[in-house]
């Protein structure tokens, strides 16, 4: 119970009152709210360089590989596709390393160990595709350099971009 004081100006005397204040709650409401977030599909992408190392013209076809890295967040779809390079006239069935001089060394990559899929960059057509896990998935590139090519001594190099479509 709480008291309150009274001046009374009169009499200059204090007078104490005991008056109730109740401190209990008479109902209760309720009510809801959404809680919400939204999680947009993304996905990163790397690779390592694909060194065929010493080519020989009369030797035969040289192989390589290398391997990109996809992490994309679970059950994002992906593909992956890759460009023509930047040599001139390359196209992504006739990839072209630029060397000395105006030499160019034709080469290919492949979906396959085998390397008879080509890899382009047209998504559903001559990418790779696949479904994120929230991991790193590899995929490997299977790259090979034609036998029998005329060309220069030196070394010869192209850029690829690597793309991920999600």
């Amino acid at each position: 119970m709480r008291f309150r004081n009274l001046a009374l100006s009169a009499a200059s005397a204090v007078i104490t009152v005991a008056s109730p204040v109740s401190s209990a709650f008479a109902g209760t409401a309720t009510t809801t709210f959404l809680v919400t977030a939204n999680v947009n599909s993304n996905c990163i992408i790397d690779a390592t360089d694909l060194d065929f190392g010493d080519y020989d013209p009369v030797g035969g076809a040289l192989d390589g590989q290398s391997q990109i890295s996809v992490t994309c967040l679970k059950t994002t779809q992906w593909n992956v596709g890759l460009n023509a390079g930047t040599a001139t006239g390359a196209t992504v069935t006739t990839r072209k390393m630029t060397g000395p001089g105006a030499f160019l060394l034709d080469y290919g990559l492949f979906t396959d160990a085998t390397r008879t899929t080509n890899w382009g960059e047209t998504v559903g057509t001559d990418t790779v595709s696949g479904t994120g896990t929230g991991a790193t998935q590899i995929i490997s590139v299977y790259g090979r350099v034609p036998a029998s090519q005329n060309v220069g001594v030196g070394g010869y190099v192209d850029t690829i971009t690597a793309t991920v479509t999600f």
